[in-house]
């Protein structure tokens, strides 16, 4: 490079040669001196100051090319690795053909564990409603009236009284103890909707699951009058006489259908607006299970 340089002064020497060819030789001497060696080191200095500079580009590139990539914030990792459950769109309308079962004649009080054992039974699981009847939990509390106040059991702790015959005291049990059954047939899957909104059990619905419910044998919101409190070991509880069980199996924009243990009739039929009041009234009680 410093010899294309020099190459490059050798064309202005011959031009100030001859601009100075007719000046005393002495000062052409001092003049040609001056020039050549300003002309040298000029271009070596210039030589040296653009080497300087490309090493320094050069240097930069490659330090530019041998940096690390910078690793994805851990935030934006969680973000991808977190689970999105999917999301189940609710259906116009839906009817399941869930398998129907009649409560009666073995257990006139049996209600919630015969649409138990429909639930059950539609995911093929094996079981009928005596061993459902015979494994949910009881509440030990006895009937006793006493200065007109009635002293029970609490629905809500296990089956109350006697489940096979009107003859003697009894009522039903509630969401709770039937949820800790399916349990154990159905472990880790069991879903205990109680106290949802009924657009929640349209969801489970729409994914071909159907629920069991707590309503009453009307089907619509009950008076006041058919409710009566019984004094228990867990205090106060407000119950009717009324209240069933059933699975619901569908619904559409004006019906919702359920199978009923009480008559054995299979995707029964009512209005909408009258079963979720129902319902409703009833403690939002629902169960199902998970996919």
């Amino acid at each position: 490079m410093l010899y294309i340089s020099i190459a490059a002064v050798v064309p202005l020497l011959v031009l100030f040669f001859l601009l100075i060819r007719k000046q005393n030789s002495m000062f052409k001497s001092i003049l040609m001196f001056l020039f050549v060696f300003t002309s040298v080191a000029g271009a070596f200095l210039l030589e040296n100051l653009q080497a300087s500079h490309v090493a320094q580009a050069v240097q930069s590139v490659k330090e530019w090319l041998d940096e690390p990539e910078p690793s994805a914030p851990r935030q934006a990792a969680a973000t991808i690795e977190e689970y999105k459950p999917e999301i189940i769109p609710i259906k116009k309308q839906v009817l399941l053909d869930a398998p129907v079962i009649w409560q009666m004649p073995e257990l006139p009080r049996g209600c919630e564990v015969t649409s138990l054992a429909m639930l059950l039974q539609y995911q093929d699981v094996q079981v009928d409603k005596l061993t459902l009847a015979r494994e949910v939990k009881k509440n030990p509390a006895e009937y006793r009236l006493n200065n007109g106040k009635i002293y029970f059991g609490d629905p809500n702790e296990g089956f109350v009284g006697n489940m096979y015959t009107y003859t003697q005291p009894g009522l039903g049990v509630y969401h709770k103890p039937i949820a800790e059954l399916a349990e154990q047939y159905l472990p880790g899957k069991i879903k205990d909707l109680t106290g949802a909104e009924f657009q929640e059990l349209k969801i489970h619905l729409s994914d071909n699951r159907p629920v069991w419910i707590i309503t009453n044998t009307e089907y619509k919101r009950l008076d006041d009058s058919f409710f009566q409190t019984w004094y228990t070991p867990n205090g106060e509880v407000k119950v009717t006489t009324k209240e069933h069980s059933v699975l619901v199996t569908g619904y559409d924009e004006n019906s919702v259908y359920f199978n009923d243990p009480l008559t054995g009739e299979k995707n029964k039929k009512a209005p909408i607006k009258d079963f979720v009041e129902a319902w409703v009234q009833m403690g939002r009680q629902a169960v199902t299970y998970l996919p």
